[in-house]
């Protein structure tokens, strides 16, 4: 089995980026962990993160019949971007979604989300086990 990790904007900034909200661990901390959580699991991952639409809409595309699943930490992109959501529609991976944070107790603004209804599940508010949650979840979904 082989997944997808991808991670949109800001992603990169953990750490440095409102610790008091996402925590004081590293981007670099988040990588490691997925990874540990992936070989436990006897799965190949493939790490990405972009700032920018456009990379992230393409990285989707390239992963039609490459990987099995996705693991999406979408961030900002999740409350304002239609080309990610149609992306993931055409290639039709099963797709989790990821937030460290819980986004429906969050402003209200972050109450809008186009990414939700392209995947088989989400979890959000969790941290990093949020990764772990859906590694888990695509282990036994892709079987």
């Amino acid at each position: 089995m082989k997944l997808l990790i991808l991670n949109g904007p800001n992603i990169n900034m953990l750490g440095i980026r409102e610790p008091d909200i996402y925590g004081k661990k590293s981007y670099a901390a988040l990588i490691d962990y997925v990874k540990s959580v992936c070989v436990s699991h006897g799965i190949d991952c493939e790490c990405f993160q972009s700032n920018h639409e456009g990379a992230l809409v393409d990285k989707i595309q390239e992963a039609y019949g490459v990987f099995d699943g996705i693991v999406f930490n979408p961030a900002a992109y999740t409350h304002t971007i239609v080309a990610i959501h149609d992306a993931l529609l055409a290639v039709g991976i099963p797709t989790v979604e990821v937030h460290l944070t819980d986004t429906t107790s969050r402003e209200d603004y972050r109450k809008v989300n186009f990414i939700t209804p392209c995947c088989v599940a989400t979890f959000q508010g969790f941290g990093f086990e949020s990764y772990k949650h859906a590694i888990d979840f695509l282990a036994e979904h892709c079987k």
